[in-house]
């Protein structure tokens, strides 16, 4: 079903009305993040050396949107666009260091999906014209550099150079994030974007590893033939494959049941491996963060979404941790509306 901007926005506020009692609003995890982690529009990622990278200043534009914080939008995109935009193409540089500034000029294919997303939502809910202009130059260029049509469909890159190799595409699942890809198939109407979510979809039934039949983070494409590479591990960027099939309205019993049989094993225990290795099976003795305790919460309640199943939240554990988990919020406020 689809709703105008005017009704979907008035669906927002009777939604975030209804929020259990038990649960921190969305205001006041949206301040924790924004006190802990943005500075004059630039998202510190205090885990990798107070580095900035696309992938955080995407996920606090679509965060100030969800958020109606106008304010700090323009001001981490204008951060971005001066600092990361730097390309002779309009996809952005990846990753921007405090002492070094743009450490390279490669992309990371699913930072530009979130600032292009983030930008096409701003426009809907500001009607700030500049926004639609930025985002369409964004996902045009994302099809042109990014987009790659395979003898088994049509694949991103996660990046413009260094992942057409010899023995196959490198690639990665999680970039698949496909309520983005949903929202730029309405912006800038092409059949790549339905295409590229089929592909993914169908990439998701043959990439099931180990006892637990689970995605890589990594994987080699070549011939139809998908296989894990780099560690062979289901991890820290895999995880959020089940979060974008339930937010970009995708998931299903089929593609469900890996992720819900894993985590299901550990179900009332306090641990969750942050890892498990596809091949031996080896899991991490650590506790995974606050944030894969969320999407695995949001996970083993599919097909119900439910804001009281995730735990609370805690800017602490890092920005990544504290990404993921008001992300799955997110998906949560979206899919109840």
């Amino acid at each position: 079903m689809t709703f105008s901007p005017l009704l979907r926005s008035w669906l927002v506020t009777i939604a975030l009305g209804v929020i259990s009692s038990n649960a921190i609003c969305a205001d006041q995890d949206w301040q924790q993040f924004k006190n802990a982690y943005i500075q004059n529009g630039r998202v510190i990622d205090s885990g990798q050396d107070g580095m900035s990278h696309t992938e955080g200043q995407g996920v606090a534009m679509l965060l100030a949107v969800k958020n109606n914080d106008p304010q700090t939008f323009e001001l981490v995109w204008n951060w971005t666009q001066h600092n990361l935009q730097v390309r002779e193409d309009k996809l952005l540089a990846w990753s921007w260091s405090p002492t070094q500034g743009v450490m390279d000029t490669n992309n990371a294919s699913d930072g530009d999906l979130f600032i292009a997303w983030a930008l096409s939502q701003a426009y809907t809910r500001w009607q700030e014209p500049r926004y639609l202009f930025y985002a369409l130059q964004i996902s045009q260029s994302i099809r042109e550099k990014l987009i790659r049509k395979t003898n088994f469909g049509t694949v991103i890159l996660p990046g413009a150079f260094g992942f057409e190799k010899p023995e196959g595409l490198k690639l990665n699942l999680s970039y698949w994030v496909f309520p983005a890809i949903t929202e730029l198939a309405v912006l800038d109407p092409a059949p790549e974007w339905n295409e590229l979510q089929l592909t993914g979809l169908r990439l998701l039934e043959q990439a099931q590893y180990g006892k637990w039949k689970l995605p890589p983070d990594w994987l080699m494409y070549k011939d139809g033939i998908s296989t894990p590479t780099d560690g062979n591990r289901f991890g820290y960027d895999a995880v959020r494959i089940p979060l974008y099939l339930i937010w970009g309205n995708q998931a299903g019993n089929s593609n469900m049941k890996p992720f819900q049989s894993f985590w299901s094993s550990f179900q009332g225990q306090e641990f969750l491996p942050a890892w498990v290795d596809l091949k031996t099976g080896d899991i991490g003795t650590y506790n995974a963060s606050l944030g894969f305790h969320s999407i695995a919460a949001l996970t083993l309640s599919y097909p119900q979404i439910d804001l009281a199943q995730l735990p609370n939240f805690d800017p602490t554990e890092g920005y990544y941790s504290s990404m993921l988990y008001l992300f799955t919020k997110s998906a949560v406020e979206d899919l109840k509306k």
